[in-house]
């Protein structure tokens, strides 16, 4: 859970990090970018083993802040 703390950049470029490291795991992945990430993340991911979760916004800029989405 990302909660507010990612840019789209910044998100796209953990995603493209994360694929290599969990391509061959043996758990459920779930990934949970902020919501105006979600349409691009789930591009990224699409035909991974990463699954992607969602959350709203809030009205601070960034930080430990979790919507119900």
């Amino acid at each position: 859970n990302w909660k507010m703390n990612k840019t789209l950049d910044e998100a796209l470029k953990l995603v493209e990090e994360l694929k290599p490291l969990v391509k061959d795991a043996k758990c459920d992945v779930v990934i949970c970018p902020p919501y105006i990430c979600l349409n691009e993340i789930v591009g990224k991911v699409r035909g991974t083993n990463i699954k992607v979760g969602a959350q709203n916004m809030y009205y601070e800029e960034s930080g430990a802040y979790t919507g119900e989405v």
